[in-house]
């Protein structure tokens, strides 16, 4: 099947990292493993389960093991010489396992499907012919996801049967209907249940059934045995359904995932002279189609991240669905708003969930700032869309959500509310940053949306609401000495309890200079009154960038912000929580050492890294945000080819949703400028390119159901901006501040300057070429 990739870019994966994780998956089913061909118990949520192949919310096979049987000895397929990724599949090579023979394994998982196939091609390069066995040892282990128990369902021994008229093993769960199917194309010459040749044995109440093929090969020879997996967590005839439908049509579904995934590329294509950014950012997109989890019976939507977090969070999506609906994703934004929406219901207040296993258990009804950031998401998709169909349907749950917001959780009525927003660090839940900010831009933007559902008081009100929030903002968060918005706002008897917590942190992560800086803030807070309640720095978290990110900083503070937020930095990005930072930061430019249980301490994280850069374009510094994504993009295929891991460079989850709001936003939105309201049929554009961006193009970009080409070309005598669009009645307002510009021309015409301080022109048309000269 991997002749069928032939002209579909793989890449290939570091030596040093084929012990670790790689996925390939579909919309229902992945699997997981390592890329020397191992399947090692792995993960935490469910402890060493979150590997192998899942058809969530079951766990169909722990994975399998594959060996060769010849006259001097056996050989376990286990250790690959190489590991390639495509965008739709992956395969290792095992070209020093056996001698005389060149292998191949490659695998892919078709969308919409509860199964998958994998391929082992062996070619003979010696020059005697061969002769050997082959096994393959698949092992079963129905089990449930993540918070199983609370669903009623219940793990117990699984059982092997074998289909003849299939040749393939069939497994069940004693207790339950759910069922796995695998065999091959190629009748076996024996089966048994029982140990592999290769020592593996996963934990669970799973099952080993061994295939065993008799191959011979002249010399130069090939040969190919295709595996199917089958499965379902419904019956055994949907299993059985499954299984043949990917054993008679396996090349069709690839091909069509191919054009899928073509799709996918050419919406948002960028084309920039630093081709590894271009990659990154294209590859992004794939990654983001990986985490797709499909379970019909609760909703389709993406995931957050694999392999522990494969499941729906609400405020992951409120961050990842804006990149989406940028690079073209409409069916997939929609769905998944539908379906934290629906998931949400449960509250019956407007408060939007935070987590939520694939069985459809929530774990979290909601953080404080998941339920204004919805409001948000849905006004910023609507731009994009102009459905008001779809702004209808969410807009009574986004008033519920702010009405809870402020009267269930402000208990001061200082319209800051309390509780957790995006750090979760224990006790720190009082009036937080974040949770301020995104509550603010919520009444903004939920103050145009009452407008347009003609809602004018209310509208007014919200509006009113979000403009105290900007003055407070600005005011009570701010803290002067530091340069920098405030963690948290609190108590003095709070704001103690942190700093010790944190002087505990900071010291047992030898962090001198935190820990000097703490203990001044304690002395200072011992002058205070217990209850007093002010901004307190503490941490140095991430969040602080949030007024920035939003735009709604004012500009001398923003500045002396997001200068002082430069500071806790690694080649990689921007830590979580800047006390972790010391001045060996700037070398730690190798592998992530993390904590032996899974912890975010001392993390550089994808999504600070990308906010940060958002808040740099905000206030004009195009250049300070393309350093952060060329810090960011130094993590791409450091770990897992064709991927950025969660935890900068190769910590946490190897694909991570987030990280598509990261880079589109910024690129899509800030550096092409392009902000839509499809509902009016017009498209702001205002270029902000880095310095080194001369030539750079976005094809494709999807507004309603128009798309725009925009293409700049940077001179040292100006600029050529050529703009194309396929309805040519919408409206194009291209803008850019004057600066050293003299004269502009649309179309070849002369276009007299105004005496402005920006250049502003309007045009309509398929095609639009705007020339300025400096």
């Amino acid at each position: 099947m991997s002749s069928l990739l032939d002209g579909l870019e793989g890449i290939e994966g570091k030596k040093e990292y084929l012990a670790s994780p790689f996925v390939t998956a579909g919309d229902r089913v992945y699997m997981v493993g390592h890329q020397d061909g191992k399947f090692p118990d792995l993960g935490w949520h469910v402890e060493g389960e979150m590997g192998g192949i899942w058809n969530h919310p079951i766990k169909l096979m722990d994975g399998f093991t594959a060996a060769l049987i010849t006259e001097e000895g056996s050989y376990c397929l286990d250790h690959a010489s190489s590991f390639i990724n495509y965008p739709i599949a992956n395969k290792q090579l095992f070209n020093e396992s056996v001698p005389g023979l060149q292998i191949e394994r490659f695998q892919f998982v078709p969308d919409g499907q509860q199964g998958m196939v994998i391929e082992f091609t062996f070619k003979n390069v010696d020059n005697s012919k061969k002769s050997f066995e082959f096994e393959f040892a698949g092992h079963i282990d129905l089990m449930p996801v993540w918070l199983g128990e609370k669903a009623g369902m219940v793990d117990n021994i699984d059982q092997l049967s074998f289909d003849e008229q299939r040749q393939a093993w069939r497994g069940k769960d004693e207790g339950n209907d759910w069922f796995v199917l695998f065999g091959s194309s190629q009748r076996s010459q024996q089966h048994e249940e029982a140990s592999p040749i290769c020592a593996y044995k996963p934990q669970g109440n799973g099952k080993a059934g061994k295939l065993v093929y008799a191959i011979k090969l002249s010399k130069n020879e090939s040969h190919t045995i295709r595996f199917i997996i089958g499965g379902s967590y419904k019956s055994q005839k949907d299993a059985e359904k499954t299984y043949d439908l990917i054993k008679d049509h396996a090349d069709t579904y690839l091909i069509d995932k191919a054009k899928h995934y073509e799709q996918i590329a050419s919406k948002a294509k960028l084309t920039v002279s630093d081709k590894e950014f271009e990659k990154a950012f294209e590859w992004i997109k794939y990654n983001t189609e990986w985490l797709v989890r499909d379970v019909p019976e609760i909703g389709r939507g993406l995931g957050a991240g694999m392999p522990d977090y494969p499941w729906w969070f609400g405020v992951d999506n409120e961050y990842t669905l804006k990149g989406a609906i940028a690079t073209g994703r409409k069916d997939l934004v929609y769905q998944t708003i539908e379906l934290i929406h629906k998931l949400s219901e449960t509250n019956g207040n407007g408060r939007i969930v935070h987590e939520v296993s694939s069985n459809g258990v929530i774990f979290n009804p909601g953080n404080i700032n998941e339920t204004p950031q919805f409001a948000s998401l849905i006004w910023w998709v609507y731009r994009w869309t102009g459905d008001k169909e779809f702004l209808a349907k969410y807009y009574p749950t986004i008033k519920k959500g702010l009405e809870w917001l402020l009267e269930e959780n402000d208990e001061d009525t200082n319209l800051f509310p309390d509780g957790y927003g995006m750090m979760e660090i224990h006790g720190l839940e009082s009036e937080m940053i974040d949770v301020a900010v995104y509550t603010q831009k919520a009444f903004a933007d939920a103050a145009e949306m009452a407008l347009i559902m003609g809602e004018k008081e209310l509208s007014e009100s919200y509006q009113h609401t979000a403009d105290k929030l900007k003055d407070k903002i600005n005011k009570d968060f701010w803290v002067e000495e530091f340069n920098s918005y405030a963690d948290f706002i609190g108590t003095t008897q709070e704001a103690r309890k942190l700093i010790d917590a944190a002087i505990i942190r900071a010291d047992t992560l030898n962090k001198p200079w935190a820990v000097e800086e703490l203990k001044a803030t304690k002395r200072k807070l011992s002058t205070y009154p217990a209850n007093k309640k002010q901004g307190f720095v503490i941490f140095h978290n991430w969040v602080v960038n949030t007024p920035m990110e939003m735009g709604i900083a004012e500009p001398e503070k923003a500045l002396r912000a997001l200068d002082k937020g430069s500071r806790f930095v690694n080649p990689f990005g921007v830590f979580v929580t800047g006390i972790d930072r010391d001045e060996a930061a700037n070398a730690e430019d190798g592998s992530f050492t993390g904590s032996k249980v899974f912890s975010y301490t001392g993390a550089v994280m994808t999504l600070p890294t990308g906010v940060q850069a958002i808040a740099e374009n905000n206030y004009g510094r195009p250049d300070q945000a393309w350093n952060y994504l060329k810090r960011m993009t130094q993590s791409f295929s450091f770990a897992l080819p064709g991927s950025i891991y969660e935890v900068s460079p190769d910590y946490g989850m190897m694909a991570q949703a987030w990280n598509l709001y990261s880079f589109a936003v910024p690129v899509v939105t800030q550096f092409f400028g392009i902000q839509p309201r499809a509902d009016q049929k017009l498209i702001h554009i205002q270029p902000l390119l880095p310095i080194s961006w001369n030539d750079a193009k976005l094809e494709n970009v999807v507004i309603g159901d128009n798309s725009v080409d925009i293409e700049l070309k940077k001179s040292e005598t100006g600029l050529i901006a050529s703009i194309k669009q396929k309805n040519e009645d919408w409206k194009i307002i291209f803008r850019l501040p004057k600066n050293q510009f003299t004269s502009l021309k649309l179309n070849g015409k002369a276009i007299e300057l105004q005496n402005t301080d920006f250049i502003e022109v309007s045009m309509k048309g398929k095609n639009n070429q705007i020339v300025l000269k400096k």
